[in-house]
């Protein structure tokens, strides 16, 4: 099939990572008792008991510093049923999406509702707390609400080792269908080109192809680039993580192919990382062509050529 009248490609997409944040004083109390089976709110200038807390009044803009607790049972303010729940939320059943105001609270928190069906919701139903079995410090502590009263002298805990830190994962799913121009990008990595376009207006060549950033129009010409080019910036990792697939350290570097106007991120891979230089002279390397797709992936990495270093003035302007 001609690459120039092929169907636009489709591809499912995903996007995951944890992600570990800090709490500091207010939200590390907050999930400290979360983990104990209490709710800490907190009290601004204006007297008004927020749940979740405020790091800093929104009157006074000082830090807040007067946690108070509320209770583990409240009123729900408004709701709206989720008849087909996603990936990741609270419950696996429909349930009702709620903004509940707590007993001693003045603001809402918004939160799951198992009230096992739409018919059972409504406006200004009592609700209370349903714990998590295993609690970490996460507002995940509360599993969901329930309909129902705190039961009486429900004890809550008070540990001494405070939370610090949270972690929560985050999942994006999507289709990515591509342009025109992407879609012969990728159709010519299959057969083992590199295909850049030119903007009509300042004639730039880009690859992978795009709108031209500096003049908004589309690019209306297709130009081999070569399969090297040079180093103009680049980035030494040295910090393990999640999923990593080299050892650190490795360098990810932008390259500027020959022929091309604009550097392409790539690893750099075949000589210690603190030989990596600006203007070193790379080339790509292919992965066996029976692997090949339509995919990025099908350059494993670039590796040096050995050429002498390209002088900085042939890619200042691409820094």
């Amino acid at each position: 099939m001609d690459i120039a009248q092929a169907p636009p490609l489709s591809a499912p997409m995903d996007i995951a990572f944890d992600y570990t944040r800090s709490l500091g004083p207010v939200l590390g109390r907050f999930m400290t008792a979360l983990r104990d089976r209490r709710v800490l709110g907190g009290r601004t200038s204006d007297g008004r008991v927020h749940v979740p807390p405020l790091e800093y009044d929104p009157h006074t803009h000082t830090p807040v510093t007067d946690l108070v607790e509320v209770g583990t049972a409240g009123t729900v303010a408004s709701w709206s049923w989720m008849s087909r729940p996603l990936e990741g939320q609270p419950l696996e059943h429909p349930f009702a999406w709620a903004l509940i105001r707590l007993d001693g609270a003045d603001t809402a928190l918004l939160h799951a509702v198992d009230a096992g069906g739409p018919g059972r919701m409504r406006t200004g139903m009592r609700v209370r707390i349903r714990w998590a079995g295993e609690r970490i410090g996460h507002i995940r502590d509360i599993a969901c609400f329930e309909p129902g009263e705190a039961p009486p002298g429900e004890p809550g805990e008070r540990t001494a080792a405070p939370v610090t830190m949270v972690t929560t994962p985050i999942r994006l799913h999507y289709r990515h269908t591509t342009s025109a121009e992407e879609g012969r990008y990728l159709r010519a990595l299959a057969e083992g080109r590199l295909l850049g376009q030119r903007c009509p207006v300042c004639r730039k060549v880009y690859v992978p192809p795009r709108v031209c950033p500096a003049d908004g129009v589309p690019p209306d010409e297709e130009v081999a680039v070569a399969d090297r080019g040079t180093v103009t910036t680049f980035c030494v990792v040295n910090v393990p993580f999640a999923g990593q697939r080299l050892e650190p350290p490795y360098v990810v570097a932008q390259v500027l192919l020959d022929g091309a106007d604009i550097p392409l991120p790539h690893l750099i891979v075949g000589c210690p990382a603190a030989e990596v230089r600006m203007g070193m002279r790379v080339a790509a390397v292919w992965r066996e062509p029976e692997r090949w797709s339509t995919t990025p992936e099908n350059i494993a990495h670039f590796a040096p050529t050995g050429e002498p270093d390209a002088p900085y003035e042939s890619y200042a302007d691409q820094l």
